[in-house]
Order: C-alpha cells, then sequence, then structure tokens
C-alpha cells in the first residue's frame, strides 16, 4: 500500500476516491522517561526516550491508517497528515493521529 503526504500519485491516475479516514495512537509517557528526559533538559541534548516515544506512536497511527484504508478495498492514502497532541492529566499521555483519504489508483 502506498502512503504518501501528497495529494497526487505522480505518474499514476487516482480512479476512486473512498474517503477520508484516520488512525490513532495513545501512548503513555512513563515516569522514569520524564525523570531522564528532565535530566536532558538541564544538560541539553536530544531525549531519546521520548523519541522512541514519538516514533511508535507514529508508526501505530500509520499503521491502523492502513489498516483502515484495505477494509475500504483502497490501494493508497494521499494527503496524509500527522497531529501530535498530548492530553491527559498533566499532559502524560501522547496522541498521534493520521489522517488522509484512501484511494484506488493505477
Amino acid at each position: 500500500m502506498l502512503l504518501t503526504t501528497t495529494n497526487t500519485i505522480e505518474g499514476h491516475a487516482i480512479t476512486e476516491y473512498k474517503g477520508v479516514i484516520t488512525g490513532e495512537a495513545i501512548i503513555g509517557a512513563n515516569l522514569f522517561k520524564d525523570i531522564f528526559a528532565s535530566i536532558t533538559d538541564l544538560v541539553g541534548g536530544r531525549s531519546g526516550s521520548y523519541e522512541r516515544v514519538l516514533r511508535e506512536a507514529k508508526e501505530e497511527a500509520m499503521q491502523e491508517l492502513q489498516l483502515n484504508a484495505q477494509r475500504l478495498g483502497a490501494n493508497a492514502v494521499v494527503g496524509i497528515d500527522l497531529d501530535y497532541e498530548t492530553i491527559g492529566q498533566s499532559s502524560s499521555m501522547l496522541m498521534v493521529t493520521a489522517s488522509g483519504t484512501a484511494v484506488i489508483y493505477q
């Protein structure tokens, strides 16, 4: 399945639009990651633990997006947009939403 942020597929014609679809993932950031991220913030540098959580959440949201497209009989998703949001008390949860248009292309 082709997944793209563009609205067209170069060299191919979109023959059918199946509809707007989404995929979501909500992942909690645990206390140890928060502590290590705080230390990283103080001394500088990147927070590998948070980067891994972000990557995992994005991958889960994209997998769900792909499954929803397959259920509609699509062979591609175009116009994909990724949104990141913190939710929950003290913003302890990360929500990633992937949305796009399920299509059939030739």
